[in-house]
């Protein structure tokens, strides 16, 4: 098992490498429009960097372009703080594309779980946590299955049976279902949530 797992790590890897940076290279005047548009509309920064767990929970930085503006005194929550460009960029995913950066350094990979905030590892039980097992992807089981809509536990759960099931047959099914759901526009946001809720929030 172990080395049928180290042998599609290898494989997904090289994957993650050659499209990530052919995508790169494809998406550089996509990127610099939307650079452009985010930096008329929000201003400096263009980029949202913030630290995430990686794999076996190791930080990195994750980079986005920017869908919020910077919090003042009458834009404090989320849904204050978004924009219409930003909603844009979201549900086109648009404020996504930075991260092949992410995949083609090392820090995700295409299909994996998504990588969340650092401040929530105190709060994942043990299977939980079993989701740090792989690299974290640009889109993943859960994202496929509802996104941003589906509970917090039913997430988890979609996480580790990809950790359980990976393959890659499974990544490619991901990876059309993907397609299929940025073009539909689906589960962006949680019901009457600009973003998906805190998961530390009431814990």
């Amino acid at each position: 098992m172990a080395s049928k797992n180290l042998g599609y790590d290898l494989v997904k890897r090289a994957i993650d490498i050659v499209v990530s940076g052919a995508g790169l290279v494809i998406t550089a005047p996509l990127q610099l429009v939307t650079w452009a548009l985010v930096r008329k509309v929000h201003g400096r920064p263009v980029f949202f960097r913030q630290p995430r767990p990686g794999k076996n929970a190791e930080v990195f930085e994750m980079i986005k372009f920017r869908t919020m503006l910077e919090p003042t005194k009458d834009l404090q929550t989320d849904e204050e703080r978004l924009t219409k460009t930003g909603k844009f960029l979201r549900s086109t995913s648009l404020d996504e594309l930075p991260t092949l950066w992410n995949v083609f350094k090392g820090d995700m990979s295409l299909i994996g779980p998504r990588p969340l905030l650092v401040s929530y590892l105190d709060y994942y039980s043990p299977e939980q946590a079993r989701r740090h097992e792989v690299r974290p992807g640009v889109t993943g089981l859960a994202q496929v299955n509802g996104r941003n809509s589906v509970s917090w536990e039913e997430r988890f759960k979609l996480d580790v049976e990809y950790v359980d099931r990976r393959s890659l047959k499974l990544d490619l099914s991901i990876l059309l279902r993907t397609l299929i759901s940025v073009v539909k526009r689906e589960g962006i946001n949680q019901e009457g949530h600009a973003t998906m809720t805190r998961f530390d929030s009431g814990k």
